[in-house]
């Protein structure tokens, strides 16, 4: 059975690089955002983490305040999968 969750193709889950790398403040950021670039589930990942509203953490090449930024200005957006990713994309359940 093939693994279809998009955490399976992401760029920073194949071993380049350390758990925490994500998970870091200030200028580190502006390095940790570099991954998401060229990963080919960004979107995906970055709207789970606004389904889920994740606090801590750059997903999809965003860091928790450009996610909370943009959860202000979009209020009306009940599914981020749905906005960004569509319903053909990567499972990301």
């Amino acid at each position: 059975m093939q693994d279809t969750h998009w955490t399976a193709l992401a760029a920073c889950g194949k071993g380049k690089l350390a758990p925490d790398a994500l998970f870091v403040e200030g200028a580190a950021q502006r390095e940790a955002r570099t991954v998401c670039t060229s990963c080919p589930v960004r979107l995906a990942c970055l709207a789970d983490a606004l389904d889920n509203r994740m606090d801590f953490g750059v997903w999809g090449g965003m860091t928790e305040r450009e996610r909370r930024a943009l959860l202000r200005r979009r209020p009306e957006v009940r599914s981020w999968r749905t906005e960004l990713v569509g319903s053909d994309a990567v499972d990301g359940s």
